[in-house]
């Protein structure tokens, strides 16, 4: 039934309806119905009976305590501290209110659904406005362009580089087109957004053995290798390596000798005359104008390891250019690095002769050769690699190979031959 019972004085326990009819608690001992029920609250009056709140009228007002009166009208606004008024947030907003300062959109958090929401499109703009300009230094993440084409040609800028080229590299020497702001001055930067084709790349890895490649520069005409005669010692395998690198890359090469004034040129000059290397001879406080023929109107680079004057000829053929130099150390005979990163410089123009670039590159202590095969070595040699062509398989054209056509063909240029072998040979040696 409906009646829990509970402990009484008499033989049975009373009962106590828990529910009457009307949805009103009868009394616990009579079972008589309470009086009508109401939407009002009891509290306490000084009347024989409590007095009723109202907890909400029909407007969603709370009523007075005691005299059942209106409160006023009732906005959807909470008061924070103002100058005097209301806050004019919703009141389901003003969580979202930082202290301190008015609500705007940067309050409202927007989380997209990973599932529900549509993918991030892979259509980049095609940045057609982009000008055309020349890296001419790399600086921790920072590019130094010059503007070639646009209202900002021959401008100067630093650039970064657009998160769509992702880890495509860009060195020294890259054409690359620019977006953003080309003014030029110490607080503006512009987005590089485009890498054009390189015509060459000379490259080179940290030893024989290591497969990662190194791209020293790109884009330039010929390399220049200069070497130092005396203070440090000329190191001929080294000039070989690089004669392999250039050929591998396309590049003309220019065999620069410093410091004539300290040692003899002449034996040099026979090993790698009969290569067809153009050989330059300098000394200090020299005459430059044979230098000066050959990098005229093209963009030389310039390699060798530290100390052989790389850029003190930079300084010499360049006013303005300020490269830091150095000495060599007298116990190890080796010069200390004091170019710690490749730029490119304008070489100025003259009466007689065009202008052109030059670029100063640091000093190289090995110079790897394991992305070069030697099929790109003999291909060098035209006439050599005709011969080579009717050679047993896996010949290495050494002196120790057996069968090599090399020697066995008549009217083979004895000073050609042995310029492949050495080339050949400065593949599998170290410097």
């Amino acid at each position: 039934m409906p009646y829990r019972p509970t402990r009484d004085d008499g033989e049975r326990p009373a009962c106590r309806p828990s529910r009457d009819d009307g949805g009103r608690r009868a009394s616990a001992a009579t079972g008589q119905r309470s009086p009508e029920r109401t939407p009002y609250r009891f509290s306490r009056d000084d009347g024989e009976r409590p007095a009723c709140r109202p907890t909400r009228d029909d407007g969603g007002r709370r009523a007075s305590a005691a005299t059942g009166q209106r409160s006023p009208e009732r906005t959807p606004y909470r008061r924070t501290r103002d100058d005097g008024g209301r806050l004019c947030v919703p009141a389901w907003s003003a969580p979202l209110v930082r202290r301190g300062r008015d609500f705007d959109e940067d309050d409202v958090r927007v989380r997209a659904n990973p599932r529900g929401s549509r993918p991030r499109t892979k259509i980049r703009p095609a940045q057609e406005d982009a000008a055309d300009a020349m890296v001419l230094a790399v600086d921790r993440g920072r590019y130094t362009c010059l503007v070639s084409s646009g209202e900002r040609e021959g401008a100067e800028v630093t650039a970064m580089k657009a998160r769509e080229l992702g880890r495509k590299g860009v060195v020294v020497g890259d054409r690359v087109s620019l977006v953003g702001d080309l003014r030029g001055g110490p607080d503006s930067l512009a987005r590089v957004v485009r890498v054009q084709p390189r015509q060459h790349v000379l490259r080179r890895t940290a030893d024989d053995t290591d497969p990662v490649e190194r791209v020293i520069v790109a884009n330039s005409d010929q390399l220049v290798i200069v070497t130092a005669l005396a203070d440090p010692e000329p190191r001929p395998r080294m000039i070989d390596r690089c004669l392999v690198a250039a050929l591998e890359a396309g590049l003309a090469t220019v065999l620069c000798l410093t410091k004539a004034d300290l040692a003899d040129p002449s034996p040099l000059l026979a090993a790698y005359q009969p290569l067809g290397v153009t050989v330059v001879v300098t000394e200090r406080g020299g005459d430059l104008t044979t230098l000066r023929q050959e990098l005229a109107g093209k963009t030389s680079v310039l390699v060798g390891h530290s100390g052989v004057g790389k850029s003190t000829l930079v300084n010499a053929l360049i006013p303005g250019a300020d490269r830091v130099v150095g000495v060599v150390n007298d116990v190890t005979g080796r010069g200390r690095h004091t170019s710690t990163s490749a730029v490119a410089l304008r070489l100025p123009e003259t009466e007689e002769l065009p202008g052109g670039w030059v670029i100063d590159t640091p000093g190289v202590r090995s110079f790897g050769l394991a992305h070069v095969s030697p099929e790109a070595v003999v291909a060098a040699f035209p006439d050599l690699a005709a011969i080579t062509a009717e050679c047993p398989r896996g010949c290495t054209h050494m002196a120790d190979a057996p069968d090599c056509l090399l020697d066995e063909t008549e009217g083979v240029d004895p000073a050609r031959l042995d310029s492949l072998r050495r080339l050949l040979t400065a593949l599998t040696s170290g410097d």
